[in-house]
């Protein structure tokens, strides 16, 4: 008599992302993509400091669900480009919480405008925020990373910079720039175990998709292999993933999560 062996369990799933204990940094961290990832990050076990320009009711509602998500946030009014404000916010997560292990440098802004219609004043302002402010930030952050012996830097790109879509040139040049500082800086401080990476969003129900006509945004959905636009939830998911524990080591990488456009 022969007995049949039960089929072998299925190997149990990984478990979720962990940030637990880890010191977070989200610039332009209190609406749309930014405001997800620092939820994803509170939910994940972070703590959670978010800047933001102006918008004071948006920046109170984001408080409000970064503690709903379990966090003690803190929150910073200024612009990304003015140095005194970064350097302050960095110094004053770094003494309450003694370091900073993640910067996510997601604050941008722009015009949805032609060329011939961009005045000089607005290519400057696209290029300070979304240029400086990661360069600002990043040099802030980077004394706290090394004496910690590691961290991780998260610029938040656009897919504009690799595809062919409705992106006004000084946004797509801006985080072409983006792009590049990056990779440079990935190199100069991985020997300090920081690593520093490039997450592309394409277009989401968020943000600049909000300028483009209905007809073009679904125009340019369906061009997608998913059919559809992302979410910034889905995003978000790919920034904890990207500086969790156990992350895959990727340094320097560009990470363009945009549907299959």
């Amino acid at each position: 008599m022969t007995t049949s062996r039960p089929p072998p369990l299925p190997p149990a799933p990984p478990p979720p992302p962990s940030l637990r204990g880890r010191r977070c940094l989200v610039t332009g961290g209190t609406r749309g993509l930014g405001r997800a990832i620092a939820l994803a990050f509170a939910r994940a076990g972070a703590r959670v400091a978010v800047t933001h320009a102006r918008d004071r009711a948006a920046a109170e509602a984001a408080r409000h669900l970064l503690v709903e998500a379990g966090a003690s946030p803190l929150v910073f009014r200024g612009s990304v480009a003015d140095r005194a404000h970064v350097e302050a916010a960095v110094a004053t997560v770094a003494s309450l919480w003694g370091g900073i292990d993640v910067l996510v440098s997601n604050a941008a802004v722009t015009q949805l405008l032609p060329l011939v219609l961009i005045e000089e004043a607005d290519w400057d302002q696209v290029m300070d925020v979304n240029v400086k402010g990661a360069f600002l930030a990043s040099r802030a952050v980077l004394p706290h990373m090394r004496r910690a012996g590691g961290g991780h830097i998260l610029a938040v790109g656009a897919f504009s910079v690799d595809r062919v879509v409705d992106a006004p040139v000084h946004y797509a040049a801006s985080k072409a720039a983006l792009v590049g500082f990056a990779r440079a800086l990935a190199r100069e401080v991985a020997a300090d175990g920081i690593r520093v990476n490039v997450l592309s969003p394409g277009l989401m129900d968020e943000g600049m998709a909000r300028l483009l006509a209905p007809a073009r945004l679904a125009e340019i959905a369906a061009q997608t292999g998913l059919g559809r636009l992302a979410t910034p939830e889905e995003i978000a998911a790919a920034a904890v993933s990207l500086v969790a524990d156990g992350a895959p080591g990727f340094a320097g990488a560009h990470l363009v999560v945009d549907g299959g456009l």
